[in-house]
């Protein structure tokens, strides 16, 4: 169905550039897409960037509860795009939202890249340790927006999130270009053999970092080292030259 004016302000335009690639950041867990900022930057190089944060953090939007009804609503999105993205990246669920997207839109077309920044085909189990540190590291995302509210709905978000990732197994194969940016953890073999298995041009790449560290100041520059390289190929774009 189309997509209603509400569904739509989920829809961010990050950059208007010309180029030949479209990319589209979607977001992780949580919903917001302020993580994203250095990898929009980089995308920009090769042409416009949009990218698809979660309902729920604004007044009087519900959270999806589940990966199939995001799918759904953002497949909507997409097609308000002026053209079609050719490349989707995420991190975490945001990865395998973007996995889903794609093998939809490869039923109907060429089949567009993905970048998966540390997601898993399937829900591991979470300790309540680790479930503290993701919602603690919610809240701080949205700290700036300022009020207990915006923490509150953060919060709500992430945990109608948590509960879509434990529910979802993914299964969709995918015929594009996909790279895998896998953190240390020791769930990563099986992680990347997961990958394998759905993919059949699959790109695997190393992060000596944690899942919630992918980001910082001294990890982010390894990252976009592996997303140019990954572009390079796809655009044909030589990679810039560090100084």
């Amino acid at each position: 169905m189309p997509a209603t004016t509400r569904d739509s302000r989920l829809l961010v335009p990050l950059a208007r550039r010309p180029g030949p690639l479209h990319s589209v950041l979607v977001h992780p867990a949580g919903g917001g897409l302020g993580q994203y900022l250095a990898l929009a930057a980089r995308l920009s190089r090769h042409g416009s960037v949009s990218g698809i944060r979660a309902a729920g953090l604004l007044p009087g939007e519900t959270p999806h509860d589940s990966v199939t009804a995001m799918t759904r609503s953002y497949l909507d999105l997409l097609e308000q795009l002026p053209e079609r993205p050719g490349l989707l990246v995420g991190w975490s669920l945001g990865g395998v939202l973007a996995w889903e997207l794609a093998a939809r839109m490869a039923e109907e077309g060429p089949a567009p890249a993905v970048v998966l920044v540390d997601s898993f085909t399937e829900h591991t189990t979470v300790s309540a340790g680790e479930r503290v540190e993701f919602l603690d590291a919610i809240e701080r995302s949205v700290s700036h927006l300022g009020g207990s509210a915006d923490t509150a709905r953060a919060r709500s978000t992430a945990l109608a999130h948590v509960e879509a990732s434990a529910a979802h197994r993914t299964r969709a194969s995918h015929e594009g270009p996909a790279l895998l940016v896998a953190c240390d953890s020791p769930g990563r073999p099986q992680q990347v053999r997961k990958w394998h298995e759905l993919a059949d041009r699959l790109t695997v790449c190393e992060l000596e970092c944690g899942h919630f560290e992918v980001f910082t100041p001294e990890h982010a520059p390894a990252l976009l080292t592996h997303l140019d390289a990954f572009l390079a190929r796809l655009t044909d774009t030589p990679q810039e030259t560090p100084r």
